[in-house]
């Protein structure tokens, strides 16, 4: 057997094996409707950022207890674009877990931050039409919904066999909650870490709920990093991949363990800064692991482009990317 051929290799190649999972029950040419039952900002008052925790009642619908995290679902907003034209399909990664809101499956939840900017030419606002019709939603109001999409960015079938390091930047934490509820719920012996990217404190999303369970899960750790201010114990700014140094004791003991894999969500571009770190941090036999990388790039990590990314530098499947 050739090592192109070992088991270690052809692991590495073809991933964890993933559960199957139900997609595009409901279409846009075939929606379903459903009922708004909450709507919570979760962000800290003095944030900047308007970000919401919205629960939509899909029950009677196919989509009812059939969502893992890590899916998506589809948002059509009423009325016309400025062509005339129906809106388009948005699609809004599901934070809940596989239970639901409601432990049935019948109440979904989505984390949306409204896009409120300003065009360059005319400096006139500009107001997201999807993130700020699903903030502007009131209890009891109806939604008209499709799903579910996505079948990659998902925990393995057999989720006890590994250990996580999931990486987020603002509402890239929604669909890690979703699966680090399923992991903690149902007594996972797994070592979970989660690190949460933000520019300041006050933008941190679940901040609370996440303190609470690792406080309450010895194999969950849940660690911050303030890109725009010092973080709480003093250390200047950082980004997420800055973590994967400060505390390489505990994601590199994940990373090096033939266990361990990586989820990445939030802005795009991320990747690149993650990837550039686990080149500096991990060492070539465990790097292997999750990056292929050409040898005349390896000895230039500084000097990395995104474009590079599935050329120069190859994630492996144990490596899961969701970027927008």
């Amino acid at each position: 057997m050739t090592a192109s051929e070992s088991p270690i290799t052809r692991r590495r190649e073809e991933g964890p094996a993933l559960p199957d999972v139900s997609m595009h029950l409901h279409t846009p040419a075939t929606p379903a409707t459903g009922t708004v039952v909450s709507s919570v900002r979760c962000t800290r008052n003095k944030s900047s950022s308007y970000v919401r925790h919205v629960t939509i009642d899909v029950s009677g619908t196919k989509i009812a207890g059939t969502i893992r995290p890590g899916q998506s679902f589809g948002v059509i907003p009423p009325g016309l674009d400025p062509s005339g034209r129906p809106h388009k399909l948005r699609l809004y990664s599901i934070a809940s877990p596989t239970r639901g809101e409601d432990g049935r499956g019948n109440v979904i939840a989505t984390t949306v931050k409204r896009t409120i900017d300003e065009h360059w030419e005319s400096h006139k606002l500009f107001l997201g039409v999807a993130s700020n019709y699903l903030c502007d939603l009131q209890v009891g109001d109806a939604v008209t919904v499709t799903g579910p999409s996505g079948k990659r960015f998902i925990v393995p079938a057999d989720a006890d066999a590994h250990d996580y390091v999931f990486v987020a930047t603002g509402t890239g934490i929604a669909p890690f909650r979703g699966m680090i509820l399923d992991l903690l719920e149902s007594n996972s012996s797994s070592r979970i870490a989660l690190v949460m990217g933000v520019p300041y404190a006050n933008d941190l999303l679940y901040d609370e709920a996440l303190i609470e369970l690792a406080a309450k899960h010895p194999n969950f750790s849940y660690i911050t990093a303030l890109s725009r201010e010092r973080q709480p114990d003093g250390a200047p700014p950082m980004y997420v991949q800055n973590r994967l140094e400060t505390h390489r004791e505990l994601l590199g003991s994940i990373l090096a363990s033939d266990r361990g894999l990586i989820y990445i969500c939030g802005l795009a571009g991320m990747e690149l800064g993650i990837f550039q770190q686990l080149a500096r941090t991990l060492p070539p036999p465990h790097l292997d692991a999750y990056l292929q990388v050409d040898a005349d790039a390896l000895g230039s990590i500084g000097a990395w482009e995104r474009r590079m990314i599935h050329k120069q530098v190859r994630p492996t499947r144990r490596i899961f990317t969701e970027v927008y």
